[in-house]
């Protein structure tokens, strides 16, 4: 009988740890090329606990990070250097950012001139993409820059 309780008691352990397991699922994200490089892992450490009452979440892929259940937020540091580009460019906190709304109400945010480049991916029916972008900015700021959006 005792040998019962207590098989019992583990597969109960088990189970419940499973569950568990499953309410904090890894979210699969596709590392950048240079998500190697050192300014990555820079970014990496001082990305935020939570960003818009949307708690952090992990990742499986090197220069990451993802917010929200479901996901709400991506971000991505290593992505090509964009220096040139027809799309919008906005700034705020001093980092400037393109902005590809070709997937609205999903944006896509990529630094303008910021090597290595960090790609931030918003739904917007959750988050405020300026609001996400305020909170990844001491984060993202560690990448260097070559110039600055005109006009």
């Amino acid at each position: 009988m005792k040998i019962f309780r207590v098989t019992s008691v583990l597969v109960t352990l088990g189970l419940a740890a499973s569950l568990l397991s499953g309410c904090s699922a890894t979210v699969n994200l596709d590392a950048a090329p240079d998500a190697n490089n050192p300014t990555c892992a820079e970014q990496s450490v001082r990305l935020p606990d939570e960003i818009e009452g949307l708690a952090r979440r992990t990742t499986n892929a090197q220069a990451t990070g993802a917010w929200g259940a479901p996901t709400a937020v991506i971000f991505r540091c290593g992505v090509a250097p964009v220096e040139v580009s027809k799309l919008a460019c906005v700034t705020t906190s001093e980092i400037d950012w393109l902005v590809d709304d070709s997937n609205a109400p999903s944006y896509r945010f990529i630094t303008f001139a910021r090597t290595p480049a960090t790609e931030v991916i918003v739904d917007s029916k959750v988050t405020s993409g300026a609001a996400v972008l305020d909170a990844l900015a001491g984060a993202v700021a560690r990448a260097k820059v070559s110039k600055r959006c005109s006009g």
